[in-house]
């Protein structure tokens, strides 16, 4: 028989890996924002796992240096300069981002789904990644807006929605 337990736990499990695979996705848009939000979301309690002993999120400096490297990625984005999200090295950066993320939130319920996690994190980052490419290349082909506006567009999706799904309960 399942009991009401069983059934508010498998909800729970599909509501983290849902998140692990969103997160993922928008690690595909800016690699460090993700990982950056969940870090200031240390002391939250409905995040409580044991991510939160990982040292690049238990240390103070560790999480700074995630903050750090969101910041200094939204700047260089927007630099002439900067590889394609969809180079290899810069997917390479995304997937273990996004790897990092959904293995992190994995760690947050009565079953360690870290591996799953890092799976869905994985998997989204790279579809986020194409899918992030593509929408890029085409809000600025139809609207004829500098680059660096629409990049400033992704910015704000990707914030927003790193903070929404890593505060939701």
């Amino acid at each position: 028989m399942i009991t009401t337990g069983d059934t508010m736990s498998k909800q729970h499990e599909q509501h983290t890996l849902v998140r692990t695979l969103v997160l993922g996705i928008l690690s595909g848009g800016r690699s460090a924002t993700p990982l950056a939000v969940l870090a200031l979301n240390h002391d939250r309690s409905s995040l409580k796992g044991s991510w939160q002993d990982w040292k690049v999120f238990s240390t103070p400096l560790g999480r700074g240096l995630l903050v750090a490297s969101a910041v200094g990625e939204l700047i260089g984005d927007k630099l002439p300069m900067t590889p394609n999200r969809i180079s290899p090295a810069g997917l390479v950066g995304r997937i273990g981002s996004g790897a990092l993320v959904g293995a992190a939130l994995g760690t947050t319920g009565k079953r360690d789904l870290r591996i799953e996690g890092a799976i869905l994190g994985g998997v989204g980052a790279i579809v986020g990644s194409f899918v992030g490419w593509g929408a890029r290349k085409l809000v600025g082909a139809t609207t004829r807006l500098p680059d660096p506006v629409v990049a400033l567009a992704e910015d704000a999706a990707t914030i927003a929605g790193s903070v929404k799904v890593i505060t939701a309960d």
